[in-house]
């Protein structure tokens, strides 16, 4: 088995063992990451990158640090890392040099990770496709001709390519799950509040939550334990405890009720991607899971609500980049309305431009009770219906995206583009744990399944997920491109 195609647990166990350093181990990365055509990363650390890793070696000929010292995972550009420029993937924050550290990536430098850089994205984490890169698109390792998902598109292609052990990722609609799901990976999205947002670029502060992007669930568990946490700098931070996340992932699922919500299985769903996601319900049942059907009517009023309540936190979060304080500045303004207007309307992408319109309109007099108020009133209603779920059955199973990738370019309107995040977006918008992990094929492509838990789940989920990859082999399946680059 080649170093790349090993899960954390493996390399930590090589690393220890003497089977390769972890300077090794980041050059065979680092290495795959300049030969890749991808575009999966904005900037490469080389130098920080192979500093880490000789002091990660050092920790472990002393016997020293946890499971997690010396392994190299890529960073979503969205978390500040100080001396490291954090573009959010905008030409508005092109020349950004962090001066200070999210609280995440202070806790995988606590933990004497190596971090290879930083992974490309939608911009500021608005989009399904990882398209509005001011960097450029990023493509699909299991047909380059395909989107990868995202915004967390980058990260999730460093990990299905192996150019990462693992990725860090963030979920605002379905940011980490999407791309889980369409690239052939395990994304987490935990439930808001579990991991930080201090320092994490924000798009819509009451949305977007951190988590891990991985091969396995026992990889999602290993790095969770390291991110989650309670943060003072982080107001929205929960102070509930951490348990150990890898402590029950062997435990027995006999006796779960699996809930499927008829409302995701509607005649929007692929043929190819309902058939992977039924065949993995009857592997839960083999497993001693029963299934129920539910029902969570008021999901289908997610889109509408998130394309409301998101644009608007966006709209309030990008007012502070206007060419004064920081970030792109356009050359030699008229005056301070000159200065503000083509600062942003040459700094920002449209789908960005677009989004803060949207949400300016509906925060202005006359329009804020009848969108943004209404939309917190769906919200509401949303959240209602999983906890009468949670009061019938234990994890809700479904797919994570109507289909498989779609060719790059493909779409052009953009309210086509957000009806993919259809089945995502309830999670977020009721702040509950969820996590996409791979089903199989459709027309060779991957397809995710998408387990959602009540608060505070995030170990059942875990388990869950951990006891169908002990059945199944979708997981070790890699795309051909990326043993290509062996």
């Amino acid at each position: 088995m080649v170093m790349h195609t090993k899960t954390i647990a493996e390399l930590s166990a090589g690393l220890r063992a003497g089977d390769f350093s972890c300077v090794e181990l980041t050059k065979h990365y680092l290495n795959r990451i300049h030969n890749s055509d991808l575009n999966a990363f904005i900037s490469v650390t080389d130098d920080l990158a192979l500093r880490q890793a000789r002091a990660a070696d050092d920790k472990i000929a002393k016997g020293e640090g946890g499971i997690l010292v010396g392994i190299p995972y890529a960073h979503k550009d969205i978390f500040c890392s100080t001396g490291v420029k954090t573009s959010a993937a905008s030409k508005m924050l092109d020349n950004f040099i962090s001066p200070y550290d999210a609280t995440v990536s202070h806790k995988l430098n606590q933990a004497n990770l190596v971090m290879l850089g930083k992974t490309n994205m939608d911009e500021f984490a608005m989009g399904s496709t990882t398209e509005s890169s001011y960097y450029g698109k990023t493509h699909n390792p299991w047909d380059r001709k395909k989107i990868p998902g995202g915004s967390s598109g980058g990260s999730a292609v460093a990990v299905a390519a192996g150019l990462s052990a693992f990725a860090t990722g963030t979920d605002t609609g379905g940011s980490i799950r999407q791309p889980a799901s369409l690239c052939g990976i395990t994304g987490l999205k935990p439930t808001y509040g579990r991991v930080s947002r201090y320092g994490m670029i924000a798009y819509a502060s009451s949305l977007d939550q951190a988590g891990p992007m991985t091969k396995t669930a026992q990889d999602a568990a290993i790095v969770l334990n390291v991110m989650a946490g309670f943060d003072k700098k982080d107001s929205t931070s929960a102070t509930q405890a951490v348990p150990d996340y890898t402590k029950n992932l062997n435990n027995s699922i006999q006796g779960l009720t699996i809930g499927l919500p008829k409302e995701f299985f509607s005649t929007d769903l692929d043929s190819g991607v309902a058939s992977k996601i039924m065949a993995a319900i009857k592997e839960f049942e083999a497993l001693g899971v029963s299934v129920k059907e539910i029902s969570l009517p008021n999901s289908t009023y997610a889109i509408p609500t998130y394309y409301i309540i998101a644009p608007c936190e966006c709209s309030s979060n990008l007012s502070r980049m206007d060419g004064v304080r920081f970030g792109y500045r356009c050359d030699n303004p008229k005056d301070l309305q000159d200065l503000y207007l083509r600062s942003r309307t040459e700094g920002f992408g449209e789908e960005v431009k677009r989004r803060i319109m949207i949400g300016t309109f509906a925060l202005s007099a006359g329009y804020y009770d009848a969108y943004y108020l209404k939309a917190q009133k769906i919200r509401h209603s949303i959240s209602d219906d999983f906890k009468t779920a949670f009061g019938k059955v234990d994890i809700i199973i479904g797919p994570v995206s109507p289909t498989t990738a779609w060719d790059l370019g493909s779409i052009k309107d953009p309210v086509t583009m957000y009806l993919s995040d259809i089945y995502t977006l309830s999670a977020n918008l009721a702040g509950l744990p969820s996590m996409s992990i791979p089903a199989g094929f459709s027309q060779n492509l991957p397809v995710g399944l998408q387990l959602i838990g009540n608060y505070w789940s995030e170990e059942r989920l875990l388990n869950t997920a951990h006891k169908f990859q002990m059945q199944t082999d979708f997981h070790q399946k890699t795309p051909q491109r990326s043993e290509a680059m062996a």
